[in-house]
C-alpha cells in the first residue's frame, strides 16, 4: 500500500525533501551532549554514552535523533565552536555509520557543515539563520533538509523579547519572513521544515496559544516541527492542576498528549525526549486522523 505524508486537519500533506515518509507525524529523539541542558544536562557529556543512547533512541522508533553540543535553556551561555564540534560530530558520524538517522542542533556554519559531513541527514536550527549569516548558504550547498526555528534572541537574555499583542499572528509572520530571506540566501522552500519557537522568548500562555493556533503556521505552506518536550508551559500547567514543583524528567506523559494534540493539528514532527511516549502519541493520532476521513467520507457519500 502506497504510504502518505502526515495530514492533519487541515488535510494539507505534508513533505520535505529527504526525509522520510511513514505516514504520520515523525518523531524526533533529542540527545543534548552537554554538560547544562535544562532537563538532561551532563547524562551524555560523554561521547561513547552519547552514541549508546542514539543508538537506543533509534530502537525505540525514532524516526530521526538529534544531536545537539550547544543548551539553548533560558540564560545558557554559548560554547566555543571548537568545543561544539568535539562534542557534536563524533556521535554524528558514529550514528550514521550504524544506520541510524542523526540530525545537528546547531546555529553555527561550521558545525552544521562538519555535521553534515559526518552523516547528519538534517541541520536543526534555533536561530532560523539569524545567529550565523553563513547558515543558509551553508545549507543550501549541503542539500539537505533544514529547521528553522522562530528566534528572536539569544538564551541568554531571551526571556525580555517575550512581549506579543498577538503571538500567533506576529509568529506567523515572523516565520513567513524567515522563509523569504531563507530562499533569498539560495535555500530551497521544499526542504524547509519550520518551527515555532515554544519556550524560546515565550511565556507558558504564548506556548500554549501557538499549539491553539497551530494550523496557522501550517498554512504558511510548509511542514511544522513542535518542540514542547518536558519544556516550563508543561511544567507550569501541571503545576497550577495542582501537582506542585514538576522535575522536567517527570513532563513526558504530559509532553506525549501535547505531541498527539500537535499531530492532529497537523504537525510533521515533534521533538521529544522519550521516544516510546511520543511515538505512541502520535500513532493514536494517525489512527484518529485516519477514522475520521472514513467517516467524513461515508458521510459525504450517504449525502
Amino acid at each position: 500500500m502506497e504510504r502518505t505524508a502526515p495530514v492533519g486537519r487541515s488535510g494539507r500533506v505534508s513533505e520535505v525533501k529527504g526525509l522520510p515518509g511513514p505516514g504520520r507525524c515523525l518523531v524526533m529523539g533529542i540527545l543534548n551532549v552537554t554538560p547544562d541542558s535544562f532537563s538532561d544536562g551532563g547524562l551524555y557529556a560523554d561521547s561513547r554514552r552519547a552514541i549508546d543512547r542514539g543508538l537506543e533512541l533509534a530502537a525505540q522508533g525514532a524516526d530521526i535523533v538529534d544531536v545537539g553540543g550547544e543548551s539553548t535553556r533560558p540564560g545558557a551561555r554559548p560554547v566555543g565552536l571548537d568545543e561544539e564540534l568535539a562534542r557534536t560530530v563524533p556521535v554524528v558520524r558514529e550514528l550514521a555509520r550504524a544506520g541510524v538517522r542523526p540530525s545537528v542542533d546547531t546555529m553555527h556554519a561550521p558545525v552544521a557543515r562538519a555535521a553534515v559531513e559526518a552523516g547528519a541527514c538534517l541541520v536543526n536550527d534555533v536561530s532560523g539563520g539569524l545567529a550565523d549569516p553563513a547558515m543558509a548558504r551553508t545549507v543550501a550547498a549541503a542539500g539537505v533538509p533544514y529547521v528553522a526555528m522562530h528566534w528572536r534572541a539569544p538564551s541568554r537574555d531571551m526571556d525580555r523579547h517575550a512581549d506579543y499583542r498577538d503571538v500567533v499572528s506576529e509568529v506567523t509572520a515572523e516565520l513567513a519572513q524567515r522563509l523569504w530571506r531563507l530562499a533569498e540566501q539560495g535555500l530551497d522552500p521544499d526542504r524547509v521544515v519550520l518551527d515555532p519557537g515554544l519556550g524560546f522568548a515565550k511565556r507558558p500562555e504564548h506556548d500554549w496559544a501557538l499549539l491553539a493556533g497551530l494550523g496557522s503556521l501550517c498554512r504558511l505552506g510548509r511542514p511544522v516541527l513542535v518542540g514542547a518536550s518536558r519544556k516550563r508551559f508543561i511544567g507550569a500547567a501541571l503545576a497550577s492542576g495542582g501537582a506542585g514543583e514538576v522535575p522536567p524528567a517527570e513532563r513526558d506523559m504530559a509532553t506525549a498528549v501535547v505531541s498527539g494534540l500537535a499531530a492532529v493539528a497537523g504537525a510533521y514532527c515533534v521533538r521529544v525526549h522519550d521516544v516510546r511516549a511520543g511515538l505512541d502519541a502520535v500513532r493514536v493520532a494517525s489512527a484518529y486522523l485516519d477514522h475520521g476521513r472514513r467517516c467524513s467520507v461515508a458521510f459525504a457519500r450517504s449525502s
